[in-house]
């Protein structure tokens, strides 16, 4: 974890400069959870260890459901730009953004997750045992004039309950959800909408989001989750027309003391963009899947069967590490190593086998602390995902009606 020795200016909420002058920017950049302008500090550091526990039991919980869907091609059926920064949910190196909610606005540090689609912020009332330890204080829907919950009647809250992962109407007149998350964690509470800014006169009226009452499991310290997934409970979705519903981008950027955005809409240029066909599983509709071609190190192709990637490959970014089929990993990884051959090899770090101890590598295109940045699965019967290390200063776009994600290089 990086030591900073001298202060380092944070750049300002309210005042973030947006990479796209067409679409509206979010206040905050995204920051590394451990960074010295996180709006989210930690009670204590975790090891690099333990960082990598909870994400591997993120990974191996996506990997778990992934594999019991197949895959098919989706038919092709004014933007918010929000500047963010690096964070974690587990204490690792994961993203959080910072947004208002209520009338009036109340500050909510989020962690960016295209993996889940509901976005959630713990609420009042809620004891230490019910709720965990945050930065901010709660969020009271009864200091905000425009809150209300869902009817357990209304159309929101059936298609609440068409989400595999939450409960809909359980009987009471107001919606109530539930979530499970890979690492154990099972946020529950009332299905609620209110204003959610997203930037100077960037509101998004009647937004449908979670009011959490009983949070088991651990967020760190950051208010809640800000769901990106694929349904219409998605941020995506909600941020409609004039900002342009179901498309979105974001740019992890790759040191803690380096900014990226979270983009709503679409680009009016897209040119610098590379596009692959987004995929969609039959019983898991809220993951972006891609189908992997292939993997090169500098330049060259590795000898890797295409039939390894049959399964495809998961975007997302509340995992740290990509998980890449044993087949694939394998040849990436002795490539690494013939390339690291001057350098002794490190210890073994939360399960990265792989590394040079003696050197510094730049994190932002698979390399964390001198290991390799991928996990391995158990076979290659198993969808990959691609998780925040790869896909840091990359502008990933998602473009749900046009059924496609894009790639632009050095955006952050």
């Amino acid at each position: 974890m990086p030591r900073f020795l001298t202060p380092i200016e944070c750049p300002s909420s309210l005042h973030a400069g947006n990479p796209h002058a067409n679409r509206v920017s979010v206040p905050h950049q995204y920051r590394h959870r451990n960074g010295p302008c996180s709006p989210v500090q930690a009670k204590q550091e975790l090891s690099r260890g333990e960082m990598l526990r909870r994400d591997r039991e993120r990974t191996e919980y996506v990997i778990r459901r992934a594999s019991r869907s197949r895959s098919k091609r989706l038919l092709d059926d004014g933007a918010v730009s929000v500047p963010t920064q690096l964070g974690s949910s587990y204490d690792s190196q994961q993203y959080v953004a910072t947004v208002g909610l209520g009338t009036p606005a109340v500050p909510q540090t989020l962690i960016l997750d295209t993996g889940s689609s509901l976005t959630w912020v713990q609420c009042k009332p809620c004891n230490s045992s019910q709720c965990y330890p945050q930065r901010l204080p709660l969020f009271d829907p009864r200091t905000s004039s425009s809150y209300s919950p869902v009817p357990c009647d209304s159309q929101e809250c059936r298609d609440l309950a068409a989400g595999t992962d939450v409960d809909g109407c359980t009987g009471d007149w107001d919606c109530a959800y539930q979530l499970h998350y890979g690492s154990g964690a099972t946020p529950t509470g009332v299905y609620s909408s209110d204003a959610l800014t997203l930037g100077p006169g960037a509101v998004v009226e009647s937004f449908h989001f979670g009011c959490g009452h009983d949070q088991k499991g651990k967020f760190d310290m950051a208010d809640g989750v800000l769901g990106l997934g694929r349904l219409l409970q998605s941020l995506a979705w909600q941020a409609s027309a004039p900002h342009g519903g179901g498309v979105f981008s974001h740019c992890l950027p790759p040191t803690a003391s380096s900014t990226g955005f979270l983009a709503l809409g679409e680009p009016n240029d897209t040119s610098r963009f590379v596009f692959t066909p987004l995929l969609t599983m039959d019983e898991q509709p809220w993951f972006y899947q891609l189908m992997l071609a292939g993997i090169s190190v500098g330049g060259q192709p590795l000898d890797i069967p295409p039939a390894v990637f049959r399964e495809g490959v998961i975007t997302d970014s509340g995992t740290m590490i990509s998980l890449l089929q044993e087949t694939a990993y394998e040849a990436l990884r002795t490539v690494f190593r013939s390339n690291m051959a001057e350098y002794p090899l490190a210890p073994p770090v939360g399960g990265l086998d792989t590394g040079g101890a003696t050197v510094h590598l730049d994190a932002s295109s698979g390399v964390l602390d001198g290991c390799l940045a991928f996990w391995s699965s158990t076979g290659d019967e198993y969808t990959g995902v691609i998780g925040s290390v790869s896909q840091r200063t990359i502008e990933v776009l998602y473009d749900m009606p046009g059924g496609k994600v894009g790639f632009r290089t050095a955006a952050c």
